[in-house]
C-alpha cells in the first residue's frame, strides 16, 4: 500500500509541473488517504503482533 501512495504523489508531482491542477490535487488527496490507511494499519500490526511470551 505504501508503493500507492509513492506512486499517487509522484503522478501528483508530474501533473502540477505540467499544469493540471485538478488532477494533481486528486492524486494528492488519495496520496494522503493511502499514506493514512498505511500507517493505521502498521500501527495495528505493530500493536497485535508476534508475541514470543
Amino acid at each position: 500500500m505504501l508503493r500507492w501512495t509513492v506512486i499517487f504523489i509522484i503522478l501528483a508531482i508530474i501533473a502540477g509541473i505540467f499544469g493540471f491542477g485538478g488532477i494533481a490535487a486528486g492524486a494528492a488527496g488519495i496520496a494522503k488517504v493511502l499514506f493514512f490507511i498505511f500507517l493505521v494499519l502498521f500501527i495495528i500490526s505493530l500493536i497485535t503482533g508476534r508475541k514470543n511470551v
